[in-house]
C-alpha cells in the first residue's frame, strides 16, 4: 500500500477498534468493515478475522529410536545424517550443520542462495542435539526440535520430539511424522552400519 493509502487503511482499523462491542463474537460472525475513499469513488472491503484453537496452532512428533550401536557413533551418524547425507522420503536434500550453540542449520543452494532451517540452540556431545527455527516451514512458524541420547542395556536410544507453534498447513501436519520417521530410520541405519 502507497503512504497515503496505509494512513488511511490504519486509521479504519483504529476507528473499527475504537467502536468494537465489549464482548466478543464467535469467529464466524466477527468482521470489520473498511472505507476506503478516494474523489471519484467509494469501495467498501470486508475482511474476516478468525480466532484458532491452541490445539490448530501447535505440532508435536515424539519418538524414540533403539540403535545398536554406541553412544559415541550414534551421534556421528546423527550429525552426519541430519547434514550432508540429509535425506527426505523425496529424495537426497544435503543440508549444512554447524554444530556449536548458535550454528545455523541450512540448505546451501550456492551463489549465496539457500533456507535456513534453524540455530543449535544446545549441543552437549553425544547426549544431545537441540535445533530452534522455522525448518521446513516456509511461513510464521516455530520449532523447537530435540534429540536426545542415552544408553540402555547396551542400545542408545535416541528420544526425539519435534514440537512447532504457528498456523500449521494440513500437508504440512500429514507428511511430518512420516519424514520424521524417514530421516531417524536412517540415523539408525547409519549408526548400525558403523559399528
Amino acid at each position: 500500500m502507497a503512504g497515503a493509502d496505509n494512513h488511511e487503511f490504519w486509521s479504519a482499523v483504529a476507528t473499527a477498534l475504537e467502536h468494537r462491542p465489549s464482548t466478543v463474537a464467535p469467529a464466524s460472525e466477527c468482521t470489520f468493515d473498511f472505507v476506503e475513499s478516494d474523489k471519484k469513488q467509494e469501495e467498501s472491503m470486508s475482511t474476516s478475522l478468525t480466532t484458532m484453537g491452541i490445539e490448530s496452532l501447535t505440532l508435536e512428533v515424539n519418538q524414540e529410536i533403539r540403535v545398536r550401536a554406541s553412544l559415541e557413533n550414534t551421534f556421528a551418524a546423527l550429525l552426519e545424517q541430519v547434514g550432508p547425507e540429509n535425506e527426505s522420503p523425496q529424495g537426497k536434500m544435503p543440508m549444512k550443520l554447524e554444530a556449536w550453540p548458535g550454528g545455523r542449520w541450512f540448505r546451501d543452494l550456492g551463489d549465496g542462495n539457500g533456507h535456513l532451517w534453524g540455530h543449535v540452540q544446545a549441543i552437549k556431545r553425544p547426549t544431545l542435539l537441540e535445533i530452534c527455527g522455522p525448518l521446513f516451514f516456509s511461513y510464521a512458524v516455530v520449532s523447537n526440535l530435540q534429540y536426545r541420547l542415552s544408553e540402555q542395556n547396551g542400545e542408545t536410544v535416541i528420544k526425539f520430539h519435534h514440537k512447532a507453534f504457528g498456523v500449521i498447513s494440513e500437508e504440512h501436519r500429514r507428511g511430518v511424522t512420516t519424514g520424521w520417521n524417514h530421516i531417524n530410520q536412517l540415523i539408525k541405519a547409519r549408526a548400525e552400519r558403523g559399528r
